[in-house]
């Protein structure tokens, strides 16, 4: 295995004729699909530089970043909600944990569902974050995704997959 280039937070490794990068600042990613008590499922944009657009995606961060080495993903899924959200969780259960990119990345994701949310603050994410939150009736969600779509926002795709574990859950 050789190592191309060594970021700040990314290293490039080569090995025969595959490629892929790792992360070197945390140990992996949380998801959090939750689903308000009005039976609304909360939603953040962003901008991604690597899309050169906005995405819409569930809440989400890193594991073991900067001052939280050593976190459980527990810990890091309840602090990411309501750092991005500005809501709190009175249940949250892991559903999985599996790769994100597996030809890209060894990076792993555990999602999450959340319910019986209470709101506590803003959200938004921290300093170097400029997220927009979303509270989507689920009845609404075709409608929702159709106009964000139109909009040029790409749309993440463990969105599905959260839906499927909160209707696994009895959560929709």
């Amino acid at each position: 295995m050789e190592i191309c280039y060594k970021g700040k937070f990314l290293t490039y490794v080569k090995d025969k004729n595959w490629e892929w990068v790792t992360r070197e600042n945390c140990s992996s990613a949380v998801v959090i699909a939750a689903i308000t008590n009005n039976n609304e499922l909360l939603l953040v944009e962003q901008y991604r530089p690597p899309m050169g657009s906005n995405v819409l995606e569930f809440c989400a961060g890193l594991v073991g970043d900067a001052q939280f080495a050593g976190e459980d993903s527990s810990i890091a899924a309840i602090r990411e909600l309501e750092e991005e959200t500005g809501y709190q969780a009175s249940h949250m259960i892991k559903m999985c944990e599996s790769p994100v990119s597996a030809g890209l990345t060894n990076e792993q994701n555990a999602m999450y569902v959340a319910w019986g949310l209470d709101k506590i603050g803003e959200g938004g994410g921290d300093e170097t974050e400029d997220i927009t939150v979303h509270t989507v009736p689920l009845n609404e969600l075709d409608e929702f995704f159709q106009s964000k779509k139109e909009a040029g926002v790409a749309i993440d795709l463990k969105i599905y997959a959260g839906l499927y574990f909160l209707q696994k859950e009895g959560l929709i």
